[in-house]
């Protein structure tokens, strides 16, 4: 299921020519904007499964079946295409009835309550498919709870897609691999938990991203990074010419352990967060200012001669601020 391309930028495999300025961590926003774009062949699955069963009620009879019950004959069915949030549907195959009198619901439906049905199935995509967020993702579009044999339908069709993409062969080389963990609200029914998942999102050599493997924890730590790294490898991505990550103990060791020749760059908008947290109020802008002046320099050379002169500044009057900033030193000015 790929994602819309970007701009190619350019083709030197060089992470310090990349760009210009560090590229920072995507915000979580970024990472739902891709979900939902991964969500569109689900939101096909559903619409065409759910008419089939909308259908199937009006005549009264399932496909074949004789029965006393049955109002009408089956007749084919026709193709429109569907405008969503993520991007159009093409060509969904519309059922119908012999004497025309089948008139689906499903769009209307859709229109009113897509962002319901779009939460629920990018829930899938993080927390795996379950019947009961096949039911209800189901009764919303259409107003009446599915027999069980369309939500089984549904479970084994969209467990088969998620897992595809779960599995599915990657590039071996990626210019640059960002590496996250995001809290997400995973509803159960009436309740909402917060759950963290681990995301590695790839930028290809055009440019184009991806969101390359996800893994819901409980908790962020190291054995859950390593899984999703070694995951990285073993579905063909092997190199990669730059890895963005924050500071997190257990993220840190597993990219040292599988990626251990990999130049990696501290995530500038985690940094800048932890330092001006240490920062009161009233002198905030000034010392952002400096701050991402240090980053915006286009040669390493003069960034050191910038970070140099933020130490020098405010060693002594923001000494935790300071010390945040060299956490991680090493990587700090890598990009």
């Amino acid at each position: 299921m790929p994602l819309p391309k970007k701009k190619r930028t350019t083709s030197n495999s060089d992470p310090v020519a990349l760009e210009q300025a560090s590229p920072p961590l995507p915000e979580q926003q970024t990472f739902h904007e891709h979900l939902r774009a991964l969500t569109r062949s689900a939101v096909r699955v559903v619409i065409e499964e759910v008419m089939r069963e909308e259908l199937k009620q009006f005549l009264g009879a399932a496909w074949g079946e004789c029965t006393p019950r049955r109002k009408g004959y089956r007749n084919g069915s026709y193709t429109r295409d569907l405008a969503t949030s993520s991007g159009p549907i093409e060509d969904l195959e519309v059922p119908r009835d012999r004497e025309g009198q089948f008139h689906t619901q499903v769009f209307e439906r859709y229109r009113r309550y897509e962002p319901q049905v779009a939460e629920g199935l990018t829930q899938m995509f993080v927390a795996g498919v379950s019947t009961q967020k096949v039911g209800e993702v189901a009764q919303t579009l259409m107003g009446v709870a599915p027999s069980a044999s369309t939500v089984s339908r549904l479970n084994q069709t969209l467990t088969q897609q998620f897992e595809t993409w779960r599995e599915r062969p990657l590039l071996t080389h990626y210019r640059i691999l960002y590496l996250d963990g995001i809290h997400f609200s995973v509803r159960h029914g009436d309740q909402t938990d917060s759950t963290i998942i681990l995301t590695a999102l790839g930028v290809d050599l055009e440019g184009n991203k991806d969101v390359l493997a996800l893994r819901a924890c409980a908790e962020e730590d190291k054995d859950g990074w390593s899984c999703l790294v070694q995951d990285l490898r073993r579905r063909g991505a092997t190199q990669m010419d730059l890895i963005v990550t924050d500071g997190h103990e257990g993220l840190l060791s597993a990219v040292c352990a599988l990626f251990p020749a990999t130049p990696r760059q501290r995530c500038v908008v985690h940094k800048q967060r932890n330092v001006m947290n240490a920062i009161p109020h009233r002198e905030r802008k000034e010392v952002a200012t400096e701050l991402a002046g240090i980053f915006k320099q286009e040669k390493r050379e003069d960034a050191l001669l910038n970070l140099a002169a933020f130490k020098a500044k405010y060693r002594q009057r923001y000494p935790e601020a300071v010390r945040s900033l060299m956490e991680d030193e090493e990587h700090l000015l890598t990009f």
